[in-house]
């Protein structure tokens, strides 16, 4: 029912029935086991529930959820009570402001990254262009193969240490950005430290000479930055702390997440509008028309920033703005005395249609390899020791290193040097003479270039350029070649534990298909008017959108990468074309890697069929719950046996509530509670009767009372009441030596419990930290207050149960969770159907949604784990086999 200590995401399960039980023993077998202490959730999703006949890796409750519902407590109403307009205007422009500060911040990290990429790569190809130049005449390429493993194996070596410091940075981030943003929390993904080594690992890995980009990791590093800045305190670094008590909550860090992953965007291909789509479709699943306008905010901050110090640095000309992002495709315009040329003609649409088809096809092979692969290191690399992590990386950009040079060596062909052509547009010229300087002129003699070298031998944005902008010719068997070995080499590298991105290994890869598509057509079929770059950036967009399966989003930043608005109809055609074809086979790059983790994501919608079911038959009908009063005993019991993350508030309904009303304060007090909450229902019936004018107010007040009075006088009459026909100890969950236990009757289990409300377990530690109870012999109303900001000052890192010392408190206490709780939470009827329970849950961002009956009582409750597609389809086959 629960696995280990940071299991589940929502608070159902166990009281009612053997939950306790169940929940003690998974936790002891994982506080027994040492070695599982630094796994990582892919291991321990992998080690643990795996469906044998389809190979499928189940969700596990091994994540948690977010927050992202308010609770309207008593403190969070007594600061609601001092708000003005004067207030709220000021959070609003202390909110610009960090908006702005994420995205400048963002900029500064994908300079960073930047700025050092080009020093190390500099160095390492301007030592290894003067090896293979002198080595070629005297016979010792061996020495610059030597020289070049050493240097893409060192930047490896040292990129793979950051990801053992901080296991999250490994990859591009992106999957687990879209899970947070969907409401999951996996530990460690927005932490300073994170951001650290993802932002130092990925510029090693891109040095080293790794098939990954750092566009990727440039979203994650955004949305890290989004998280961390408005909280004005680090975790990773203790001393960064400053007292800013705003914005502390998964609601307002859930926005700024987002607007540092479109910054990301943005930073990265110099597309504001590109960034903001991005974290709009592939991000969050809870949006507010408030939200877009600082999301598109951040992302032009984001650009401004990045595209002010890169051009100044790069070319000396400050405020100039010639580089808006790390990866531009410069401009697509034919030649001027070329008249026949254009850019894109109505005839070949039909050809873009076409490799759309192909794109989707291959970007499909892709995912199915490499999921393949992610499965295989879950299995057998991961689980083993740390450096064996190390050496696999170490294999990659061995083997990796070794293809390139020797396909360099044997496989490039050696082909005349363009002339090169006299342009008026500044812009063209700048792009002509970044592509032709590029030119690698590796083994082979002079006034000729090797066309394998010149792209595996430059940065992969100057290959994607040679693809997109060289007049001289690449041949069909160089192409082709290189396209196979990139194909094979990047599905091996994504998934290595190193920080990596995918986007623009998939582009280059998507670059040489284009072109080789657009040779094939020149050469065998006569096209000669044909443009090969829109061929190349075609293929591009087909290959990436076969393998990430992104529509608007990506339209966009390919539109703004290019600055040439006359190609949104064929990139368009082309990535729907391919999303078409690659999902008839399988899901998108980031959606397998999160179903490879387990995380429970909510999709966008359920499928029609799934509403044959409804609420009763997807719940959690166990419940661990509490009363208004409790001891502190019972809540240190409870929270000790049980990992859930939320608790009922629930008082029970019995017919001889006097008699236990007798002496025991405790029993009193609930009861008095009821009995209040009854009378405040019906004081409410009797003020909305009176205000409405169509009838007689004295009849309907009349009927109220009459209502109330029978409700009271039958309550012991209840039908659920006969169940309860033999006697019990009065709440016996108040005292931990008659917990709930395997000897329960049906009757016990299942007896009737009004609902309350909500109270989180964070706030159930947070009473009990600061002696938040009162004595049997004093009122309730002696008990400590706590104000909205005690209670979130620990945030996001509440206290936990286990390192409260038992010796400061009293096990005798009662503690009243009523001002605490969330009195008004979400609820369904069990007779909803599951569409219904499915969007108020992922639209409202729930975490908990209980059920309750018509008459008031809580039958069970429904976390993101009910609603996974795995767990619906489940239930939806024991519903179809019951019918």
């Amino acid at each position: 029912l629960a696995g280990p200590a940071h299991v589940t995401g929502g608070g159902g399960g166990g009281r009612r029935s053997r939950g306790v039980a169940m929940a003690s023993g998974p936790c002891l077998r994982y506080c027994c086991c040492g070695e599982r202490e630094g796994r990582s959730p892919e291991e321990l999703t992998i080690l643990g529930e795996t469906h044998e006949e389809e190979d499928e890796i189940l969700p596990r409750k091994d994540y948690e959820s977010l927050d992202y519902d308010k609770c309207i407590n008593e403190p969070y109403l007594e600061v609601l009570e001092t708000l003005d307009n004067k207030k709220v205007r000021r959070c609003e422009v202390v909110k610009w402001i960090l908006v702005f500060s994420i995205g400048a911040c963002t900029g500064l990290v994908g300079l960073f990254i930047d700025y050092f990429v080009h020093l190390f790569s500099d160095l390492k190809y301007q030592i290894i262009g003067k090896s293979v130049d002198d080595c070629s005449e005297r016979g010792c390429l061996a020495l610059s193969l030597l020289e070049l493993l050493a240097f893409n194996m060192g930047f490896v070596f040292l990129a793979s240490l950051f990801v053992l410091i901080e296991p999250v940075a490994a990859g591009s981030g992106i999957p687990e950005i879209k899970c947070y943003l969907n409401g999951v929390k996996i530990p460690g993904i927005v932490r300073l430290r994170t951001l650290v080594c993802k932002a130092v690992g990925v510029l090693f890995c891109v040095a080293g000479g790794l098939f990954v980009g750092k566009e990727g990791p440039m979203i994650h590093s955004g949305a890290v930055v989004g998280a961390g800045l408005p909280q004005f305190q680090s975790i990773t670094f203790h001393k960064i702390q400053f007292n800013f008590p705003y914005f502390r909550s998964d609601r307002d860090k859930r926005d700024f997440v987002s607007a540092g992953a479109a910054a990301g965007v943005a930073a990265a291909f110099g597309a504001p509008i590109g960034g903001t789509l991005f974290s709009l479709e592939e991000g969050s699943s809870f949006w507010n028309q408030a939200l877009t306008w600082k999301v598109l905010f951040c992302s032009m901050s984001a650009a401004f920033t990045l595209n002010l110090f890169r051009s100044g640095i790069r070319y000396g000309s400050w405020g100039s703005f010639q580089l808006p992002g790390l990866l531009n495709f410069g401009e697509f315009k034919c030649a001027d005395g070329d008249k026949k040329c254009h850019l894109w003609t109505a005839v070949d649409l039909a050809f873009f249609i076409l490799m759309g088809v192909i794109g989707g096809l291959l970007g499909a092979m892709f995912n199915c390899l490499n999921r393949r692969l992610a499965k295989y290191r879950m299995r057998n690399v991961h689980p083993k020791a740390k450096f064996v992590r190390i050496l696999e990386s170490l294999l990659v950009a061995m083997v990796t290193t070794m293809v390139v040079f020797i396909a360099s060596m044997t496989l490039g062909e050696c082909r005349d040097i363009p002339s090169q052509q006299h342009s008026n547009n500044t812009a063209l010229q700048l792009s002509e003479r970044t592509v032709n300087s590029s030119i690698k002129t590796f083994f082979c003699p002079n006034q000729t270039y090797n066309d394998m070298a010149t792209l595996f031998f430059n940065p992969q944005e100057t290959a994607i350029l040679q693809l997109f902008h060289q007049d001289g010719t690449f041949s069909p068997v160089t192409l082709s070649i290189f396209f196979v070995l990139y194909f094979l080499l990047a599905c091996w590298t994504y998934g290595v534990s190193v920080p990596s991105g995918l986007f623009v290994p998939s582009l280059l890869c998507g670059a040489a298909y284009g072109r080789l598509v657009a040779n094939v057509l020149k050469t065998f079929i006569g096209m000669t008017h044909i443009y090969s770059g829109t061929f190349a950036l075609v293929g591009a967009a087909a290959f990436l959108g076969g393998v990430v399966r992104m529509t608007i989003s990506l339209t966009v930043i390919l539109i703004e990468s290019t600055n040439e608005i006359t190609y949104g109809l064929p990139i368009m055609v082309t990535l729907m074309v391919a999303k078409w074809t690659g999902d008839f086979f399988n899901k998108g790059i980031y959606d397998l890697h999160v179903d490879l983790r387990g995380v429970p994501l909510l999709e966008w919608e359920t499928e029609a069929e799934m509403d044959k079911l409804t609420a009763s038959d997807i719940m959690e009908p166990n419940l661990t719950y509490v009363y208004p009063h409790t001891r502190i005993q019972s809540l240190v019991s409870i929270l000790r046996t049980t990992a859930h993350h939320a608790y009922p508030v629930v008082t029970e309904n019995r017919g001889n509530e006097k008699e236990f009303m007798k002496g025991n304060i405790l029993i009193s007090n609930n009861i008095k509670f009821k009995k209040s909450s009854i009378l405040t229902r019906a004081g409410e019936q009797r003020k909305r009767s009176q205000s409405m004018k169509s009838y007689p107010s004295s009849e309907l007040r009349n009927m109220c009372d009459e209502l109330v009075t029978t409700e009271v006088a039958e309550n012991g009459e209840d039908m659920l009441q006969q169940m309860l026909e033999r006697r019990h100890p009065p709440y016996p969950n108040l005292y931990p030596d008659q917990s709930p236990s395997e000897e329960w009757t049906m009757e016990e289990r299942f007896r009737p419990l009004t609902f309350h409300g909500l109270i989180l377990r964070s706030q159930l530690v947070t009473l009990l930290v600061r002696g938040v109870c009162y004595s049997e012999t004093q009122s309730s109303s002696t008990q400590p207050r706590l104000s909205y900001l005690e209670m979130t000052e620990d945030y996001p890192r509440y206290p936990d149960v286990h390192d409260l010392d038992l010796t400061l408190l009293n096990p005798r206490m009662i503690v009243d969770i009523t001002p605490y709780m969330n009195p008004c939470p979400y609820t369904v009827s069990p007779n909803t159907h599951v569409s219904q329970v499915f969007n108020l849950f992922r639209t409202m961002g729930l975490r908990h949604l209980p059920v309750v009956n018509a008459v008031g009582e809580i039958v069970g409750i429904i976390t993101r784990h009910n609603l996974s597609h795995d767990f619906l389809s489940m239930k939806l086959r024991q519903h179809n086999m019951t019918m």
